[in-house]
């Protein structure tokens, strides 16, 4: 049997109830963030997925302090729950790639602590749901949709510079002190050959 390639099939990311979701964030999709869609210099950032830093490293580029914390031992960062925390620290920024299936949590657990704003890195079919739109776009719409026009490749488990994928991504922000509609589109501009570090992909412990 040929294994069906086109563009609906590929693009899917289906996971079991149990699993942990952990698809390592390319460096420079952080940093096209940084550089394109908001300014976190001089703020407290958390990174509540953290995994193994691939996303907490480039941001402490940026911000003055960065706060890595995950559910899950990965060598990196705090072992904590975001949705059910031990203790929640002041921040002015939450920025994560979140399990995709707990996304709409984290969107509403970030924007009852963070001061200035939730930044999630999400496929960007997150925004058709209907359930979605009823629990969470309808009365809090993100502030921004900044839509990447490359591609940026994620796979289960690892960090891999030569994976490739047919799903697109987007951030999706919200600013606390802006949270009427409309949303506003941003497209994120061709980036990766100017942001990617090849120190990005040595693994890293903190």
């Amino acid at each position: 049997m040929t294994q069906n390639t086109s563009h609906a099939v590929m693009s899917q990311r289906v996971e079991p109830n149990d699993s942990l979701d952990f698809f390592c964030t390319p460096p420079w999709a952080t940093r096209a963030l940084c550089e394109y869609v908001i300014n976190i210099r001089g703020t407290v950032v958390w990174e509540p997925a953290c995994g193994e830093g691939h996303m907490a490293q480039p941001l402490k580029e940026y911000a003055h302090t960065v706060l890595a914390s995950d559910i899950h031992d990965y060598g990196y960062g705090a072992v904590q729950d975001f949705l059910w925390p031990a203790e929640v620290p002041m921040i002015d920024w939450c920025v994560t790639n979140p399990p995709f299936r707990l996304a709409e949590q984290f969107v509403k657990r970030g924007l009852e602590i963070a001061t200035q704003g939730v930044a999630v890195l999400v496929r960007s079919v997150f925004i058709e749901s209907a359930g979605r739109y009823e629990g969470l776009f309808r009365d809090r719409p993100p502030t921004i949709m900044a839509q990447f026009v490359e591609r940026v490749p994620m796979v289960k488990g690892r960090l891999d510079k030569n994976a490739s994928t047919a799903t697109s991504y987007c951030w999706l922000v919200w600013l606390v002190s802006r949270p009427a509609p409309p949303t506003y589109l941003h497209w994120i501009p061709p980036c990766r050959a100017k942001l990617e570090r090849s120190q990005d992909y040595e693994r890293r412990v903190a």
